[in-house]
């Protein structure tokens, strides 16, 4: 969770002033703050000596990583890429095992990606906590783990493997926020739930992502796992990147607690691309946000999209209009 920054207006009004200062301190009681964590997108290791290989091996490495598209080095726009990567390299150096380390600029290959029609996945991505249920030990956990980081180094997405509950002290299941807020105090952006598929092989587990502004959920490995996160997280920021950054007005209706208002704030704060949000005005049980977001109103209808919480309901008076279920 970043804490949102307030520099706008408000309605002067009591009622206003003492509402800013409740949810200020809902807020900065709400745990440790959250922050995406910056990858290094434009840097692969690969298993040849041979310089040219090694570049155009390390450029499907890094195309995969940049755009957040698995199946990007296959992605015809992508071959002048890889035929010339030699011509994006900063540095290359042979290391003692016969493996080349290669680091692009990645300057130039974010601007020629978006020339090219295709978006690119900002280098800042959700840390996230990756929790197994039943909880692995001993060998097998080690295996996992090793499993789950080296499929997240592929993709470039930073995750921990945590031993971390999901269950109350009566036994009773945790709700997916409640899980998503201990993901949250233990420094994370986003939860990987993995839960064992009793019913199928011991290979397969059901994933669910849980984050501030949607859940996904589907079946498979521990690769499996980490590319569905992966996918989903690169998805909500679709062609957002290019875009330049652009203040956009959000009217929330159905926000009638001051936990409700500290919700959407945060739910808010944790869109992929935002800079700053704020609470701007609230009138009864409706709540007008200001988010500055790369991308502007289209990047937060495209993040909201996915969220079960909020409901599109139109758009008046330049102001997006979403319903708020609690």
């Amino acid at each position: 969770m970043r804490f949102p920054t307030r520099s706008m207006s408000w309605r002067s009004s009591r009622t206003s002033v003492l509402l800013l200062m409740s949810l200020a301190l809902v807020l900065g009681h709400a745990g440790p703050a959250a922050a995406a964590r910056p990858v290094r997108v434009y840097e692969a290791t690969v298993r040849t000596s041979d310089a040219a290989a090694a570049a155009q091996e390390a450029m499907r490495q890094v195309l995969v990583r940049a755009t957040g598209r698995r199946d990007a080095a296959g992605d015809p726009v992508f071959a002048p890429f890889i035929a010339n990567a030699g011509r994006y390299v900063q540095s290359s150096r042979g290391l003692p095992d016969g493996s080349t380390s290669v680091v692009f600029d990645g300057g130039a290959i974010e601007r020629d990606i978006t020339a090219s029609g295709r978006s690119v996945w900002d280098s800042e991505r959700p840390f996230t906590i990756v929790v197994l249920n039943p909880p692995l030990s001993g060998a097998a956990a080690d295996s996992a783990r090793r499993t789950l980081e080296e499929s997240a180094e592929g993709r470039g997405l930073p995750v921990s493997l945590v031993p971390m509950a999901l269950t109350d002290a009566n036994g009773s299941d945790l709700s997916n926020d409640a899980v998503l807020q201990n993901a949250q105090r233990l420094g994370g952006d986003a939860a990987l739930v993995g839960r064992a598929d009793t019913g199928a092989s011991s290979a397969q587990w059901h994933w669910t992502l849980l984050t501030g502004f949607s859940n996904e959920s589907w079946t498979g490995g521990f690769d499996a796992g980490v590319n569905g996160a992966a996918d989903a997280l690169a998805r909500v920021q679709g062609s957002a990147l290019p875009m330049p950054e652009a203040e956009a007005l959000l009217e929330v209706t159905g926000v009638g607690t001051l936990n409700d208002y500290a919700s959407v704030e945060r739910i808010l704060s944790e869109l992929p691309g935002v800079r700053r949000s704020g609470l701007q005005e609230a009138e009864g049980t409706t709540a007008t946000f200001r988010v500055l977001i790369r991308g502007g109103s289209e990047a937060v209808e495209r993040a909201l999209s996915a969220s079960n919480r909020f409901t599109r309901t139109g758009v008046a008076n330049g102001r997006l209009m979403y319903q708020y279920r609690p």
